[in-house]
């Protein structure tokens, strides 16, 4: 017998975006952080430096991410669509991410404006990995930028997608898979191999999420007075010349939107990498952030409304097949 959960899990998606917009990450015992942390201590116990470790070690930490999610949802299904709803709801606030990603892209202009290099340094980790101490004001402006662009497609489009096809047990996976590779999918020594599963994932529970928000970038550009022409230009030309498949596509998106020119140089904890430039126009200064915001912003509402649709559409779609 069908349980009609279409509009419990709209419902649920909406809700969660709204608490995510008028109270951002919770500061303290984040659901988030909680499994970072207990990563953390199972990385003790199955690191070793290649590639079987990192794919037993990845594969249990989703394991029981997933199959914990799954039973919680259907026991929310057996007893209603309310608790659908709320159980959605709760997924969608703890797995987005893209108020507190404004916030902070605000606070980084905040920052800037009043020439506090030393303040703005403080904040970019809370964007990106980069070695802070070894950027300027240009560098940490165009940091911020293309963290803006990348974790606006990883923050909010993405989990925004795997609720509307997954529903709250897609929602936590994917945030589980990021968290992953956030923590060990990078190229550093320590990592390059034990890290090569979680890495590979993310890039592919990103593919289609990534190709979205380029898309809703592209329809936004309006917003901050871009052109969507130049955004997909910029898409097409360059975004194939960055070193991940995913984040390309992203920041060279947002470079067209705001005419601005993204990559080149970027100094990480593990080394020094050289990244293609994307995007034809200037180097962004602080008004290019403020706007990036703004363009992350519009995105991401228009990502909810996509998500409500499409989960409402493809469970009552789900519900007419079956009679």
């Amino acid at each position: 017998m069908f349980v009609p959960t279409s509009r419990a899990r709209a419902v649920g998606i909406a809700t969660g975006y709204l608490a995510d917009l008028l109270l951002a990450d919770p500061q303290r015992g984040h659901p988030v952080a909680l499994f970072g942390r207990g990563a953390s201590r199972l990385e003790r116990l199955t690191y070793s430096d290649g590639r079987v470790a990192g794919i037993a070690h990845v594969g249990a930490l989703l394991g029981a991410l997933v199959v914990g999610s799954a039973v919680a949802e259907r026991a929310a299904a057996r007893r209603g669509a309310a608790w659908t709803a709320g159980y959605t709801a709760i997924a969608t606030f703890v797995t987005l991410g893209g108020t507190s990603l404004a916030r902070t892209g605000d606070e980084m202009a905040r920052r800037l404006d009043r020439g506090d290099v030393d303040g703005a340094r403080a904040v970019l980790p809370s964007l990106c990995g980069r070695d802070p101490d070894s950027l300027d004001t240009a560098g940490l402006t165009r940091a911020a930028v293309e963290s803006v662009a990348e974790n606006t497609s990883d923050a909010a489009v993405a989990p925004l997608w795997w609720g509307a096809v997954g529903g709250a047990t897609g929602l936590i996976a994917y945030r589980g898979i990021n968290t992953l590779d956030a923590m060990i999918g990078h190229r550093s020594p320590r990592y390059a191999r034990f890290g090569w599963a979680a890495a590979r994932l993310d890039d592919v529970v990103n593919y289609l999420p990534a190709r979205l928000t380029g898309l809703l970038v592209a329809v936004s550009a309006p917003v901050v007075g871009g052109r969507a022409a130049t955004s997909l230009h910029a898409w097409r030309s360059d975004a194939a010349r960055h070193p991940s498949p995913n984040a390309g596509v992203v920041e060279a998106a947002f470079a067209g939107a705001l005419d601005v020119a993204l990559g080149g140089p970027t100094q990480y904890a593990h080394g020094l990498e050289i990244r293609p430039t994307l995007g034809d126009g200037r180097r962004p200064d602080v008004g290019d952030l403020r706007r990036s915001v703004a363009l992350s912003r519009a995105v991401t509402a228009l990502a909810v409304i996509a998500a409500v649709a499409v989960s409402a559409v493809g469970r009552t779609g789900r519900r007419a097949s079956r009679r």
